[in-house]
């Protein structure tokens, strides 16, 4: 989790560095700023599917997430120092190189530990962080910003140094911190370790390798590529928001000094922080996700509305709390969602990283939502959010509506037909497919 919300916060806090002189210093245009935000995307999103691979296949967990931490803890504190647009843009492209293979690399190795009706909670934890990350990362600003003269350095680039080393210090003790798997926890008993292996084998059978069968049926999967457009929609609505709030709301009133505007993102980030920690231990329990995704989009396409309208700073600002109330469980629940439905680790593995990296190609969009020439009422980046969110609930009403109805098939036995003259590790070894998985829904 710590690990996240440092990730995360390194990636948006140039939202924060822009009211602090960022554009001024390094002589950026409106578009020069919005590309390097957008570029940090192009590698995150290469990478994604490749860091997965590796992080089963060739290299150890623990050692893949340190070294990738350490290398992007480095890089965020050394945009501190960049002096033109060229060094930005090149931390930019170093930081999601780097950053890419850590949100999907968490989610496969938490479905390691947790069994599909426990995994939703676990990554509510990672996206509460992502809250956490703007509510703290507007903290740190607000106070950071002070700085600005100290040693002669402007207060953004203290913001990016102070954000940066504590990543590093993080990635150096999962070297050590960082079990590899059930087997090799520390934390765990003996006892506990064969009930993992237990509780493991009676969700997966024997299909926790990766086999490259795996991929192959992944990218044939209708299912999956339903989910990665769907968060290509959501997530077009956490990089606009979680990037460009500050310069949302200093728009909202002009009169607004920097220090204040960063202060008023931490209760936005808060309620969406309560709203999905909360909504994903309701989701765990209940082993619902998609009614709860579609409802809590249903109230951020509301916010947007809000934003959208002839109100007054009163009404805007309240449009941001309702967007924020619904963000974070419109875009992590569906994440617990598709890693449940695919038993097999190749292919869980295959599209998380698959669905992540659609979602994070909404970044490279999304950079491009809010230049300042279209201030102070931003229509076009609001209506383009309540757009594609509004896609995305569409998607996620149908697959709620198709696995309710493919589970009232297999109760009923419509599908054993499947299993026929079937040892029982053939059966297991079906994954999905086989007709006694049911699907989250």
């Amino acid at each position: 989790t710590l690990l996240y919300l440092f990730s995360f916060l390194d990636r948006v806090n140039i939202g924060n560095a822009r009211l602090y002189g960022l554009e001024e210093d390094l002589d950026l245009s409106s578009d020069k700023y919005q590309t390097a935000v957008s570029l940090l995307f192009v590698t995150y999103l290469l990478f994604e599917v490749p860091s997965n691979i590796i992080l089963k296949h060739y290299c150890r967990p623990s050692r893949w997430i340190a070294f990738i931490s350490v290398c992007w803890g480095i890089i965020a504190t050394l945009t501190g120092i960049v002096q033109s647009f060229g060094g930005l843009v090149a931390c930019r492209l170093l930081l999601g190189l780097f950053e890419s293979g850590l949100f999907p690399g968490l989610a496969v190795y938490l479905s390691f530990f947790y069994t599909k009706r426990e995994i939703g909670l676990r990554i509510g934890y990672l996206f509460v962080s992502a809250a956490l990350a703007g509510a703290f990362g507007g903290l740190l600003a607000y106070g950071i910003g002070h700085m600005d003269g100290v040693a002669g350095q402007a207060g953004w680039r203290w913001i990016f140094i102070i954000e940066g080393i504590p990543t590093f210090i993080l990635g150096i003790a999962c070297w050590w911190w960082l079990a590899d798997g059930p087997e090799t926890a520390w934390f765990l008993t003996s006892e506990e370790k064969k009930l993992m292996e237990i509780r493991r084998l009676q969700q997966i059978g024997v299909t926790d390798e990766f086999a490259w069968q795996d991929v192959r049926a992944g990218l044939k999967d209708w299912k999956m590529w339903a989910f990665c457009c769907a968060l290509f929609g959501a997530d077009t609505m956490l990089y606009g928001y979680s990037t460009f709030l500050p310069t949302i709301i200093k728009n909202i009133d002009p009169t607004y000094s920097s220090a204040l505007v960063q202060v008023l993102t931490i209760p936005c980030y808060a309620v969406g922080a309560i709203s999905y920690l909360i909504m994903a231990r309701i989701s765990d329990w209940s082993q619902k996700r998609g009614v709860y995704t579609v409802m809590f989009g249903i109230i951020s396409i509301v916010g947007y509305a809000m934003l959208i309208s002839d109100g007054g700073p009163g009404v805007h600002y309240a449009g941001c709390f309702l967007v924020a109330l619904g963000l974070y469980v419109a875009v992590g629940l569906p994440i617990a969602w598709l890693l449940a439905n695919n038993p097999r680790f190749g292919k869980r593995t295959t599209a998380t990283g698959l669905q992540l990296m659609f979602g994070n190609c909404a970044g490279i969009m999304s950079s491009f939502l809010y230049p300042k020439e279209e201030g102070p009422r931003f229509i076009r980046g609001h209506a383009v959010s309540l757009g594609m969110v509004s896609f995305a609930m569409i998607v996620y009403a149908f697959m709620w509506w198709f696995f309710s109805r493919e589970n009232k098939k297999r109760i009923n036995g419509e599908r054993d037909s499947r299993i026929e003259d079937l040892s029982e590790e053939e059966i297991a070894d079906l994954g999905d497919e086989n007709p006694k998985f049911l699907f989250s829904i």
